[in-house]
């Protein structure tokens, strides 16, 4: 068990503008030529009637969900297009620690790309004071190329070399990204870019790169992790029924997907209240009860702490304890570990106080088909006296899970309509839950 530093019971209990758009495609048509000297070769894909530019970023955006949810680093991709518009390479990141996508797909490139003979030396990079020279790959079909890339090229020496760098000691001369990287060490890359001659050109595509890595770019923006909340409940809003008994409000296919959004987070965080009333493992498990790879760390909130003998104790990792009711400095705390996603599956009460204090992202809920009056609401008192302060939701998606709905909303932008959808029905979960098995707890 770990006890965050700095925390105890007395002490503790916003968007930033996507990249500026350029236009539907990226950036103006170039001038064309005449007539008499027009060549025989296809339009560049960057040329404003071209459809390359926005289908290499989709490619991207489907190449970027390859790699994790969890940890410090957002899903990338990039798409390598040669000036005629044919993809030279792909790529993806794979987690801190491992390639950025671009460089990625540099490298998957050098391996495609036969050794030049007699190659001339490529010229010095200068690179930004703080920097270090990248050493990524310099395949000879890289230059000229272009770069379709989901985020701005980090500008920063982590745990690898800038992607800035990278591009540049390649020879690329023209790169297209959705979103401005937030972050202050490792934004600023279009610049530089830009001061070394390579075309830079932001906002394509967006609206969907910022759907795509939401999480990451909420925490980096706003320095908390991404809080999904979630909670299952009767169709009259009962948790659990008047003695307590909820085993099971919902069926297997909706416990299923509880787990595969566990996974997906850095962490699953519950309360003290939950902890001694229902004695939960806190792990992330498949079909039989066996735990799936990635297992999210288990954080406690409350002045009560976990008490000996709890299930919690025997997790994959050290669960970090909390005794406190201060819901921001644990989140900021648990920011500064590196978690840039928080799962919330608690009970009402810490649901409740994440609510009223506006710190929720995502509300994931599960509906089952039954009534169950009484008083275990899934939420209790959020603070609000009249329907004029009620919270205000947007559906992103209704889906049936067997025989329940499940609910994904965000709390609505003060700015703007509510958008409509249509509710789906996707196939039954797979794997399959075993009777005994308890896929909440």
């Amino acid at each position: 068990m770990t006890t965050a530093p700095g925390t105890n019971s007395s002490s503790l209990l916003g968007s930033a503008p996507a990249a500026p758009r350029i236009d539907s495609t990226g950036a103006s048509a170039p001038t064309a030529p005449s007539a008499a000297n027009a060549p025989s070769a296809p339009t560049p894909p960057h040329a404003a009637s071209s459809p390359a530019i926005p289908a290499a970023m989709r490619r991207a955006i489907e190449l970027s969900y390859r790699g994790p949810t969890w940890g410090g680093n957002p899903q990338v991709g990039c798409v390598l297009l040669s000036p005629d518009g044919t993809t030279l390479a792909e790529g993806w990141h794979r987690g801190a620690g491992t390639a950025h996508a671009e460089v990625d797909a540099l490298t998957n490139l050098a391996a495609l790309t036969p050794t030049p003979p007699a190659a001339p030396a490529s010229p010095a990079i200068l690179t930004p004071a703080g920097q270090t020279p990248s050493t990524a790959p310099t395949p000879q079909a890289a230059r000229g190329a272009i770069a379709v890339v989901t985020l701005e090229p980090c500008n920063h020496t982590g745990r690898t070399g800038p992607c800035t760098q990278a591009l540049i000691a390649a020879g690329i001369t023209e790169v297209y990204f959705a979103v401005a990287d937030p972050g202050g060490r490792s934004g600023g890359g279009a610049a530089t870019l830009a001061a070394a001659g390579v075309k830079v050109h932001g906002g394509i595509l967006a609206d969907e790169v910022e759907q795509s890595i939401r999480p990451w770019l909420t925490a980096t923006r706003t320095g908390r992790p991404y809080v999904t909340v979630k909670w299952a409940s009767s169709l009259d809003g009962r948790a659990a029924a008047a003695d307590g008994s909820s085993q099971w409000v919902t069926g297997p296919d909706a416990r299923a997907d509880v787990h595969l959004r566990r996974t997906a987070a850095d962490a699953i965080v519950v309360g003290t209240g939950t902890l001694t009333a229902d004695n939960p493992s806190l792990t992330a498990r498949g079909d039989g009860g066996e735990l799936l790879p990635h297992q999210p760390v288990a954080v406690v909130i409350g002045e009560r702490g976990i008490h000996a003998g709890a299930a919690v104790l025997r997790h994959p990792h050290p669960p970090l304890e909390y005794r406190t009711r201060d819901l921001e400095q644990v989140l900021a705390d648990l920011f500064e570990r590196g978690m840039r996603s928080v799962f919330v599956d608690g009970g009402p009460t810490l649901a409740s106080a994440l609510l009223a204090a506006g710190l929720v992202d995502e509300l994931v809920i599960y509906l089952a088909p039954m009534l169950l009056g009484g008083p275990r609401t899934a939420l209790t008192d959020l603070g609000i006296t009249s329907i004029a302060d009620a919270r205000l939701l947007e559906l992103e998606s209704v889906d049936l899970l067997g025989p329940d709905i499940r609910l994904v909303a965000h709390p609505r932008s003060p700015t703007g309509p509510p958008h409509t959808l249509e509710a789906q029905t996707p196939a039954p979960a797979s794997p399959k839950e075993t009777p005994d098995v308890h896929r909440n707890h």
